[in-house]
């Protein structure tokens, strides 16, 4: 079964882990693993590569990589890497930061810093660190809570501004594009239907489809069906449940119809999948 990294103090949702040079590659890359929280790596020197639900991520300068809790990964090399890992579960991030768009699996997995930014990020950083690290008092929590904030809060600045200056999308649409996001990775499993997520936010069906096409390029069905494949994908490969536990995992009644929509969506059967991920 896949080893479930978790938080060291149940008690503690914050954990910083500085990185002073860190290297890794051939027989000491651990194997892949599953996050039981979100973690966001900042990389302010250094290079290498890491595996993101089985998809490849660059360990590249001036980059903060996200990644989101139940997502699969592993360091497959890394090469003086300067910066830190900052481990979080949901019930620190405060209300005034709603960056859950950002760590549903489905939305970008990298974000770059630019240089003036770099110093404000390592100072924050080493403030939660330190606040992480020291005897909790009344304020503990709270500090913890505004300090990863402002964290987040900062990364979602960083991807709008290289999101407008890349792809040109009306902040409108990415507006929406969040808010179904958080949807969808609540009701993935149980919901499979576009007109559920048009409900839940609101809007027209055909209002959600187009706002989300001028995001992302793509319609509410296949976001949703990617979601669902997804996971599906990630317990075949990371798990020995059975196709038909599966199948009802991700909201499926029938298994011999999960197993079709799974060919159509990755090219392979449920069985020759797992069986491709294991040579």
């Amino acid at each position: 079964m896949l080893t479930v990294d978790r938080l060291p103090d149940a008690g503690d949702p914050v954990q910083v882990v500085r990185l002073d040079g860190f290297t890794t590659g051939g027989d000491a890359v651990r194997e892949p693993h599953r996050h039981d929280y979100h973690e966001l790596i900042w990389v302010r020197a250094g290079a290498g590569r890491q595996l993101i639900d089985g998809g490849v991520v660059p360990v590249q300068p001036a980059t903060v990589t996200l990644i989101g809790r139940g997502q699969v990964h592993v360091f497959e090399e890394a090469r003086g890497v300067v910066g830190a890992a900052v481990r979080f579960g949901d019930e620190v991030v405060g209300p005034e930061a709603s960056p859950s768009w950002l760590l549903v699996g489905q939305g970008p997995c990298t974000v770059p810093v630019s240089a003036g930014d770099a110093d404000r990020l390592d100072a924050v950083v080493d403030a939660l660190a330190a606040e992480a690290a020291r005897p909790p008092d009344a304020r503990s929590a709270a500090l913890e809570r505004h300090l990863l904030s402002t964290l987040l809060l900062w990364v979602e600045r960083f991807y709008d501004a290289a999101r407008m200056e890349i792809r040109g999308a009306e902040d409108d649409d990415v507006e929406v594009l969040r808010r179904f996001l958080s949807k969808l990775e609540r009701d993935f499993a149980a919901h499979h239907d576009a007109a559920h997520y048009a409900d839940a936010l609101a809007m027209p069906q055909a209002a959600l489809s187009k706002a989300l096409a001028n995001a992302t390029g793509r319609p509410t069905k296949e976001l949703v069906l990617d979601r669902v494949m997804l996971e599906a994908a990630r317990l075949l490969r990371f798990t020995d449940l059975s196709a038909g536990e599966i199948a009802h995992r991700v909201g499926y009644d029938d298994p011999l119809y999960f197993s079709r929509a799974f060919k159509r969506a990755r090219g392979e059967a449920p069985t020759a999948y797992r069986k491709s991920m294991h040579r």
